[in-house]
């Protein structure tokens, strides 16, 4: 089942049913109005959800709308907790070595997490509103998870059953401020501003057999002022899997539905495949010449990424966005 969330001048939009092409979506709000509604209430009504589905599927629908992006929000306009973890080692690695700061001693044994933003994600095609070029905006491809209600406790095994979501994002970074926060002991903050979230999210079946081990086994394509900038595997090199996130972020506390859990950005060593933000090439350029040579997001500059099948069908739509003076988007 694949869904989205259509703008109705509410902050939580209205929940659709989006068919397997991405191009028809049905409203169902005599099940849930909103994805948070559904979430919080999953195993009674996602099996009518599932049948709205099989239905469009089966064009047995008369009236289903054709799906403008531009009318979406984030499939999950807010919710109560965004969770970002680091699970591409690899990544973590160049981005510390970037600022030279070692990896933790528990790098491969300990999961690196953060309580992100969750109070606002931003439309799959709404600008990245940057204050100031100074700050050295980044994008980060990522991958996420959306939970039902996970107790407190639940192990790596038993997490399987509460991944009820996929999809993907844009973890947008201000590379520039993180070092003086860091400093401070406290964790990141004003570093980390709001993500934008693709414009569909499907449960894990969807997926075929590039789910697995709470993984997903497929390229995630960016692209930057409409070049290629990395397509890495984000199966084959993420040390923790979303189970292991889940459990870790679990370990001390209940997590309420609708939580996400972000995978980190996807990383291979591969240079070939290229990367997933821009300070992994920034650093990649400071190790082969002595400095850096891309500089960071700059106002008017577009980012895209999205994900395919084995057959070329994108799974969750993409993500499109320009950079853009804060005072020109309209941002509150």
């Amino acid at each position: 089942m694949r869904l989205a969330t259509r703008r109705n001048g509410t902050r939580d939009g209205e929940l659709l049913v989006v068919s397997n092409d991405g191009t028809r979506a049905v409203p169902i709000p005599f099940v849930a109005r909103t994805l948070l509604a559904l979430l919080e209430d999953w195993d009674r009504l996602a099996p009518e959800a599932e049948r709205v589905f099989a239905a469009l599927e089966a064009q047995e629908l008369s009236e289903t709308w054709t799906v403008d992006v531009h009318a979406l929000l984030a499939p999950l306009p807010r919710t109560f907790t965004f969770m970002d973890g680091s699970a591409y080692l690899n990544h973590v690695r160049l981005v510390r070595k970037a600022r030279g700061a070692e990896p933790p001693p528990t790098l491969e044994t300990d999961p690196l997490v953060y309580q992100a933003c969750s109070d606002g994600f931003l439309a799959p095609t709404a600008a990245i509103p940057l204050g100031d070029p100074s700050f050295g905006c980044d994008f980060e491809s990522e991958l996420f998870v959306v939970t039902d209600d996970v107790p407190q406790a639940t192990t790596a095994a038993e997490a399987a059953c509460h991944v009820k979501l996929v999809g993907i994002l844009n973890d947008v970074s201000l590379r520039n401020l993180i070092p003086a926060e860091l400093a401070k002991g406290f964790g990141f903050f004003v570093s980390k501003p709001q993500s934008a979230l693709a414009p569909f999210v499907c449960t894990p079946d969807e997926l075929g057999p590039a789910w697995r081990d709470g993984r997903v086994h497929l390229p995630l394509r960016t692209w930057l002022d409409g070049a290629m900038f990395g397509d890495p595997e984000a199966g084959s090199e993420m040390h923790f899997s979303f189970h292991d996130l889940i459990a870790h972020a679990a370990r001390t506390r209940p997590l309420g539905a609708g939580t996400i859990i972000g995978s980190g950005t996807v990383s291979n060593e591969d240079r070939a495949r290229g990367s997933s933000c821009l300070a992994e090439r920034r650093t990649l350029e400071t190790l082969e010449g002595g400095r850096p040579l891309t500089p960071f997001l700059t106002y008017g500059q577009r980012v895209a990424i999205e994900m395919t099948d084995a057959h070329g069908r994108s799974l969750f739509g993409r993500i499109e966005q320009t950079v853009a003076p804060l005072a020109a988007t309209g941002a509150p």
